[in-house]
């Protein structure tokens, strides 16, 4: 079902993607303005908050798609949220997704404990104000960004299966389907194709491959 392959050094991974009953993941506001309140006493405690976010590449049919979270019925947001000020944008990134995809069962980790593979750092998003608005640069007015949200390219593991929370459906988003969609998707989600231009997918599958060696053979 699953695979991405690129000159950048993605690897071929091949999830299952399933529901999972007994996991919820419950939204933490019940409005907009109670999360700019919320974001606004987080940045008088502990300074400028840091977001990270999963860019999870899969094929259908070998048509390239994201990974994406839907809340309610217009919402869409990608895996991922705010990290702890004492965690790397690495470990936060992988503790999220471990929370709001796994399954709760014992897998199989990396040998410095992390249980995804992340990549490269795609692109960044800051929000100047406490208010719903992000860019893709810091505005020449602002010198303290409200939040900076990263977003990382990720790859599973091979045969990882992945756990769907019940008030979330995931589904897997056609990458041309964001292409200047801004009015579904809104301009974060609908720059994807344009970060992800640089990379050519290829859907097969190479098996056998060391730990971040490059999934496209014409690239090794």
């Amino acid at each position: 079902m699953v695979n991405a392959s690129s000159s950048g050094g993605l690897e071929d991974k091949s999830p299952d993607v399933v529901p999972i009953p007994t996991v919820n993941q419950p939204e933490e506001d019940a409005s907009v303005a109670d999360r700019m309140k919320r974001l606004e006493a987080q940045y008088d405690e502990t300074g400028m908050r840091r977001s990270v976010e999963a860019v999870i590449i899969v094929h259908e049919f070998g048509v390239p798609c994201i990974l994406t979270l839907q809340v309610a019925a217009d919402f869409f947001k990608l895996p991922g949220g705010y990290i702890d000020p004492s965690e790397t944008d690495a470990q936060g990134l992988d503790r999220l997704l471990s929370e709001q995809l796994g399954t709760g069962a014992p897998t199989r980790r990396k040998p410095d404990g992390s249980e995804w593979g992340i990549r490269q750092c795609l692109g960044m998003w800051y929000r100047p104000n406490f208010d719903g608005f992000f860019y893709p640069y810091v505005p020449a007015h602002i010198t303290k960004p409200k939040e900076r949200k990263k977003v990382f390219l990720v790859t599973p593991r091979e045969n990882q299966v992945i756990g769907v929370p019940i008030n979330m459906k995931l589904l897997g988003v056609p990458l041309h389907e964001y292409y200047d969609n801004t009015q579904r998707y809104g301009p974060q989600l609908s720059a994807l194709p344009h970060m992800l231009s640089r990379f050519t997918f290829a859907p097969q599958y190479y098996r056998g491959m060391d730990e971040g060696a490059p999934a496209d053979p014409a690239a090794a």
